[in-house]
């Protein structure tokens, strides 16, 4: 299996179904609660994000374009070691491009910008894939607990980490 079928799997079961849960501001077409339509997310695909793609009615080829353009190849799946790459592509999925990137960048110790350049990537493919998503998923984490969603979705956010860390683990 190449990276991104095993980004993606992850990603898919993690992600579910169709939701509408008014409490979720990804499920609102104005990234906020009661702001805009309520038009949910699918397998990930938020209303927020893509507020005017009929979510609902997304087929699974147009969720793995998606995924692929606007987060595998943004956090240049290919070019990270497979234990990291999931972390990043879910991390980017479940928090932004930006902020996944910024995981990584923070586990490896290299400043935090979000733009995954040639610095960053040399210290991100140079070994220590597993240490490095392990490091990302405690920043992860950390920065979860800190978000006002957490007494609703922490519990969810938590067991997803948990989830990464026993694959990366092996």
């Amino acid at each position: 299996m190449d990276n991104f079928a095993s980004c993606i799997a992850f990603t898919l079961q993690a992600e579910g179904g169709y939701s509408t849960n008014a409490a979720d501001p990804g499920n609102w077409t104005g990234g906020a609660v009661g702001m805009g339509l309520l038009r949910g997310t699918k397998c990930g695909i938020s209303a927020a994000a893509y507020p005017d793609l009929d979510i609902e009615t997304l087929t699974q080829p147009q969720i793995e374009a998606i995924y692929r353009r606007d987060y595998f190849e943004k956090i240049q799946g290919d070019a990270l070691a497979l234990p990291l790459a999931m972390v990043a592509f879910d991390a980017a999925v479940n928090a932004g491009v930006r902020r996944s990137i910024v995981f990584l960048q923070q586990a490896a110790g290299v400043p935090g910008d979000g733009i995954l350049g040639p610095r960053s990537l040399q210290v991100l493919t140079s070994g220590h894939a597993g240490t490095l998503a392990l490091e990302a998923l405690v920043r992860r984490l950390d920065y979860y607990a800190k978000l006002p969603g957490w007494s609703v979705f922490g519990l969810g956010w938590a067991r997803r980490i948990l989830q990464l860390a026993r694959i990366v683990g092996g």
